[in-house]
């Protein structure tokens, strides 16, 4: 299987990357959607997608929600995808942190 992995960073790094973790892309300008998604576990899957790394390359540089296996959820911005694990911006109260996680702790995401 194929997966189409965004490309590396340009020589120098992306424009505005400077205070981004590995060169990655900044965060998104400004805060997440205000409307939260429903739980899926509440309300049946909906736009909810199964969890590999070929289902989670659409979501790439969109406001993404993830809801993990210990029972967390949050916003999320992703801008890299691996085999395994997926990294970008988790939205913690007020701000953009830089987060990574292994894809089998994701119970489900939306995009």
């Amino acid at each position: 299987m194929s997966y189409g992995f965004p490309p590396p960073p340009p020589p120098g790094g992306y424009p505005g990357s400077s205070g981004a973790p590995g060169g990655f892309p900044p965060p998104p300008p400004g805060p997440p959607p205000s409307r939260t998604p429903s739980s899926p576990g509440q309300h049946g899957y909906g736009g909810t997608r199964r969890i590999d790394a070929g289902s989670f390359y659409p979501c790439l540089y969109r406001y993404s929600y993830v809801w993990l296996r210990n029972g967390n959820s949050f916003w999320f911005y992703p801008v890299y995808i691996s085999r395994n694990s997926v990294s970008g911006y988790r939205w913690r109260r007020d701000h953009w942190q830089y987060y990574g996680t292994e894809l089998n702790r994701i119970a489900y995401f939306t995009c």
